[in-house]
């Protein structure tokens, strides 16, 4: 029963990480709000403390890269909006 968490846990991230690398090779991140980031790194702290209390591997993987998948799409979109202001 753990693979279909586990494939589901892939397909999330794959999804999320495509968003990234467009945002990043674009080289743009327009209409991106920062807030979907900042809730996004709120949202994954609080499903990885759970997920660490519940000691739900699954859970625990998919919402530490999660996390770094929030906190990378915001710094992209940190870089973007200054590289815009500077132009």
């Amino acid at each position: 029963m753990e693979i279909i968490g586990w494939l589901s846990s892939i397909i999330l991230v794959l999804t999320l990480s495509k968003q990234i690398y467009k945002q990043w090779t674009e080289g743009t991140s327009e209409g991106v709000s920062k807030w979907l980031f900042i809730g996004q790194i709120a949202a994954s702290v609080g499903f990885t403390l759970y997920s660490v209390l519940v000691k739900n591997w699954v859970f625990i993987v998919t919402n530490c890269l999660m996390l770094c998948n929030g906190v990378l799409g915001g710094l992209i979109l940190l870089r973007h909006r200054r590289r815009a202001r500077r132009t």
